[in-house]
């Protein structure tokens, strides 16, 4: 019978202009390469790329990478490539030799390299086995009991069952009568989360009257506080009411903290982490410990630290993914309601575009049929970005789309207005323009805060209006009424968020109304997909590739007469 093959992990070795090397695991599909963390899984800190710069695709061939829009290019051992498939070893440049460059990796899976806690507890259980055979009595079988609890560092078994089994061989290396996990809750008070008692039954952690002072004790000293007979202990713990109350004899400690690789300043010692719990055990009868009692007991503490420390980042991965898969399907969603396939009506040409700067966005645009003879054509601009934002534009489309139904446009600007007002609590508001264009060129417009309209006419680029009014959810007393224009034919209206007059170049500079009106001069015969390609051409030369900090929504729309 065959062998199974390796596992094969897929990662790429990100080589900086510093020569410094990091390995990043590919674990979806598509994989982004570019600059800036907003939503690329390979962040590269090189002004010079682009932030939409690469991606690594998986299909049923293999691997391959796309050039997503790289200024210089994307290059594949050294031939500059629109799409390549990849091979281990393939050498990802992205013309600049002084920047950064990538190799493709495909092997087995890496072997992990021990963290200092794993390497300090098995340094502690080869000197351990040397002081348990010259030890009388059962130090031998102790340490048995810690080889056992070692086997569960890397155990599958659920959380609770692994610290389970961890409180009870602490239990029997001790003759404990009980054994607790004591964690932080969110507000950081101290809390039994595992109660276990010597024959390996659950306790209910709400009844359980651990030592308060032990606890605190071994919080502040950051060691732990092992007593063998309270009546020679301190008088703050052998005082102690639950002591006192519970005729306990014996108490263990055990402070545990997550592993860091911070070196102190004076002295190279590994600082302490974050407090994860404190492993706590008790007994109403006098104990004796040995010196391989101790060190046992120290090393299980290194040990249910790890798994704790462990859980702790799993959680925390599983947390990110979670998120990641929620704003992926927000993303989806929301680029699902963003028109696609514009169809060219009798009276009309139409192009649009939406890049939001984050995974999901506060802008949006539509194009809604309000009856035959006439067409509404509008652009919003919530405050804010993230899903917050992207909630809000859904709803404003929702309550938009009533337009199709014949509502009075006036009417819904201003009820939208009252909702939000009346919904303070959201906190959000929203800049806004819409037009209604007839078959005979009558352009009705409502504006709320949002940038005018440019219009192209005859090679000549002005602005629609230049009065300012409220967005909608701002000024519960605001009104808002509309206004008309009588469109010439190929006249051209250019609608835009401020995520493209207020583009920002590598020294802070912005595009402006000025930026996007030279990019539409004299281009009255340009086909609207083309007009708009030249804005977003424009606007990507004068950044320069710089990081973005809006989004960016366009929407072409020219009248054309008809019989």
């Amino acid at each position: 019978m065959m062998e199974p093959s390796t596992p094969a992990h897929t990662f790429v070795e990100v080589i900086a202009p510093d020569q410094t090397r990091q390995t990043v695991t590919v674990t979806h599909s598509p994989f982004l390469i570019g600059r800036g963390e907003a939503d690329n899984s390979v962040p590269l800190v090189d002004g010079r790329i682009s932030r939409h710069c690469a991606a690594i695709v998986m299909s049923d061939a293999g691997y391959r990478i796309e050039d997503r829009g790289n200024r210089y290019g994307v290059f594949v051992n050294g031939v500059k490539v629109l799409q390549q498939p990849l091979r281990d070893g393939d050498f990802i440049g992205f013309g600049i030799d002084d920047s950064y460059h990538i190799v493709f990796r495909v092997g087995s899976v890496p072997d992990v390299p021990e963290q200092p806690e794993v390497a300090n507890l098995l340094t502690r259980i080869g000197s351990l086995s040397k002081l348990a055979s010259t030890v009388p009595g059962d130090g031998l079988s102790k340490l048995n009991l810690l080889l056992e609890a070692t086997s569960l560092l890397h155990s599958q078994l659920p959380l609770d069952s692994v610290l389970g089994s961890m409180l009870d061989h602490a239990i029997s290396i001790i003759h404990a009568d009980r054994g607790l996990l004591i964690e932080p809750d969110a507000a950081g008070a101290m809390r039994v989360h595992l109660a276990r008692n010597n024959k390996g039954d659950n306790l209910a952690p709400e009844t359980i009257n651990p030592s308060q002072t032990a606890v605190n004790q071994a919080i502040s000293k950051q060691a732990s506080v092992i007593t063998e007979d309270l009546n020679f202990a301190g008088l703050d713990l052998k005082a102690a009411e639950s002591v006192v109350v519970q005729g306990l004899r014996a108490v263990v400690a055990i402070p545990l903290y997550a592993s860091t690789r911070e070196v102190a300043v004076t002295g190279g010692d590994l600082k302490h982490g974050p407090l994860l719990g404190v492993i706590y055990l008790d007994s109403r009868r006098i104990a004796a410990f040995t010196a391989i009692d101790r060190q046992i007991l120290d090393a299980l503490g290194l040990q249910a630290a790890s798994i704790l420390d462990n859980a702790l980042l799993v959680e925390k991965e599983r947390e990110r993914q979670r998120l990641e898969q929620e704003l992926s399907i927000a993303r989806t969603i929301q680029q699902a309601l963003v028109p696609h396939g514009l169809h060219d009506f009798p009276h009309l040409a139409i192009s649009g575009v939406h890049h939001p700067c984050t995974e999901v966005g506060g802008d949006y645009f539509d194009v809604v049929s309000v009856d035959e003879d006439r067409t509404a054509i509008l652009i919003a601009d919530v405050s804010g970005k993230g899903l917050g934002a992207a909630l809000l534009t859904t709803m404003l489309q929702g309550a938009l789309s009533g337009l199709s139904m014949g509502a009075d446009p006036v009417k819904v600007f201003n009820h939208v207005n009252k909702f939000l007002c009346f919904h303070s609590e959201v906190g959000r508001y929203a800049t806004m323009f819409i037009g209604i264009i007839g078959r005979d060129g009558m352009l009705e417009y409502i504006k709320a805060g949002h940038p005018s309209p440019l219009l192209l006419r005859k090679g000549q680029v002005t602005e629609l209006y230049n009065e300012g009014s409220f967005p909608v959810g701002l000024i519960p007393e605001a009104s808002y009424e509309s206004a008309c224009l009588q469109l010439e034919p190929e006249d051209t209206l250019v609608l835009f968020s401020d995520g493209v007059t207020e583009a920002e170049n590598v020294n802070h500079g912005l595009f402006e109304v000025s930026g996007l009106s030279q990019a539409l001069a004299g281009k009255q015969d340009v086909p609207v997909e083309v007009l708009q390609q030249s804005v977003l051409g424009a606007v990507s030369a004068f950044t320069h590739g710089a990081s973005q900090s809006d989004d960016i929504t366009l929407l072409v729309v020219r009248y054309r007469a008809t019989a």
